[in-house]
């Protein structure tokens, strides 16, 4: 009987040794350290103008009008159009867009569709297939007069 209760203290001092290690391990894995992160100071100025180019892209669209020269699935062509369009017009935005499988060439910048159908008057000579598109639109640019 001395000797199953020699057994049973032997086996508890072992458990317990192995708790107390179990414990001793997560404690100092717990314990608190100091992180320090070096970067070059580029990186926040990217930061900051990534955010400026956010803010100034999503705040100049608004709801208004385009008018479309051109569709057609020819890139080439459609660089044509945009190009034959910007010597007639140079002061007027104009813009190529691809949605599969065509390139369409969208311009103006219009807020009433009254602007874009006088525009649209106009181009019907040299574009044949003109129609006005809804769509977001850059504000216009403020003058520097003013």
């Amino acid at each position: 009987m001395n000797n199953t209760a020699s057994h049973h203290k032997a086996l508890r001092n072992i458990i317990g040794c192995c708790f107390f290690m179990l414990f001793g391990f997560a404690a100092s894995a717990q314990t608190k350290g100091k992180v320090e992160v070096i970067k070059d100071p580029k990186v926040d100025t990217l930061i900051a103008r990534r955010a400026e180019l956010n803010k100034a892209v999503s705040g100049e669209q608004v709801n208004g009008f385009r008018v479309q020269i051109f569709t057609g699935a020819n890139r080439k062509d459609a660089y044509s159009a945009q190009t034959k369009f910007q010597e007639e017009f140079p002061d007027i935005r104009s813009y190529v867009i691809y949605s599969e499988p065509n390139f369409k060439v969208r311009v103006g910048d219009f807020r009433s569709r009254m602007e874009a159908e006088k525009l649209q008057d106009e181009l019907r000579k040299t574009f044949m297939g003109t129609f006005i598109i809804t769509e977001k639109v850059n504000q216009p640019k403020p003058d520097s007069d003013e």
